[in-house]
Formats: structure tokens, sequence, C-alpha cells
């Protein structure tokens, strides 16, 4: 394998495979010993590839500007197209703009041909009817991000409103409604809020820093197994 299609491989392995990847593993991956493996290593870093670890621990790529694109196929054209097409559809009015500028971005930096593919991508996605929009969304996103509580005042399927104080994990929109995927501090347990039902929502200043990841993993366990 040429160097350089070598180099732009060892940078697909360290932002998709579960970090902190071995070095033997790279190694493996892209047909070289280990000895020049650590060599690469060096080489992205003195590209502006910022890349944490070292030999007998792992690496970990933490995203870069300076680093050149990964070139997409035909299919991860189509892929990128549909779901950021997907997004303004289903997404309140701020993620729907993220998309579109996200897209433009992204298309600027192609090649023209791939430019000519994005542009003309064969699969489009549209939906009639779109969930009603959401309100206090923006603060819930942020409130993931933050990881800080929320005190809600919440209608349930009878209308009927209780207080609530929440952890919020994630935000997960479906063709119907979005939905906050939070620890209720009341009932002590993993619970879905609907954000159409939300009357109230307010940020605290207790913060569940560092939970948010390991809360929503099981929550997802939980999920899957139909609890």
């Amino acid at each position: 394998m040429p160097r350089t299609d070598r180099m732009f491989r060892l940078l697909h392995l360290l932002r998709t495979l579960p970090a902190p990847v071995t070095a033997a593993r790279l190694a493996e991956e892209t047909g070289v010993s280990e000895r020049t493996l650590y060599r690469d290593i060096d080489a992205l870093r003195s590209a502006g590839a910022v890349i944490d670890g070292a030999a007998g621990y792992g690496y970990t790529l933490t995203e870069d500007p300076a680093l050149p694109p990964q070139m997409f196929d035909r299919l991860e054209v189509e892929a990128l197209v549909l779901g950021l097409a997907e997004v303004r559809q289903v997404g309140d009015p701020a993620l729907a703009a993220a998309a579109e500028g996200a897209l433009a971005k992204i298309t600027a930096t192609l090649p023209e041909r791939v430019e000519r593919q994005m542009a003309h991508a064969v699969t489009m996605a549209y939906r009639y009817a779109g969930p009603p929009p959401a309100p206090f969304v923006d603060k819930v996103r942020d409130a993931c991000w933050q990881e800080m509580a929320l005190d809600i005042c919440y209608a349930d399927a009878e209308g009927r409103a209780t207080a609530r104080r929440i952890w919020p994990l994630a935000v997960v929109y479906t063709d119907r409604s979005a939905t906050a995927l939070s620890w209720c501090c009341l009932r002590q347990d993993f619970r879905r809020f609907h954000l159409h039902r939300f009357m109230a929502c307010e940020t605290t200043r207790e913060s569940f820093r560092p939970r948010r990841v390991e809360l929503l993993r099981r929550m997802m366990e939980q999920m899957q197994a139909g609890r």
C-alpha cells in the first residue's frame, strides 16, 4: 500500500475504531510493522493531527480542522445527503438550519467530481407531515451537552401535570414527536418524556457530570431488552 494511502487509512481507522486503538491493531489493519506504525503516528502528529496516547496504551484521535477530509465514495455521498435531508424534515428549526450548513460545508471541501454527485444525488427524503414543533428543545439539547438537571412541568396522557427534576440524556426524533431520554429524579428510574407535553422547563444549577454517557448506555440497553 502506498504511504499516502496508508496514512489516509490510518486516519480512517483512528476515526472509526473504538478508542483507544492499540498499535498492534493499527499495524495489522494497515499492513505494516509496529515500528513503522509509530513513525506514521509521528508523521500525522507533525502534519497537525491531535493524537493522544502512546505505545503500550493505545491511540485516540482528536479531530483537527487542519486534517485533510476523508474522500467519500458515491454510496457514502448518498448516505450523507439522505441523512441530512432527514434532519431537515424531522428536526427543529435550529437543527434543520445546522443540517443545511453542514451540507454546504461538506460540499465546499469536495473535489468537483464528488461535488457533482452530491448535487445530483439520486436518494431524497420527504415527509408529508413531520412531527409538531417541540417546545424547549434547544434548552433540553443544551442541558444534555452541559449535563445539567432540568426542572419541568410535564403533562401525562390524561393531561395531569406533575413537577419533575430530570437528568436529560439525549433527544430522540421520530415521525411523531421529539422525546427526551432522561433519568427521572422523582421516580429514580429512566423515563421517556415527550417534549410536546412540556408545559414549563428551567435549567437548574445541579450537574450530573460525568454520568450522561454511562446512564444513556444503561437506558439504551434496557430499551433494547424491552424493559
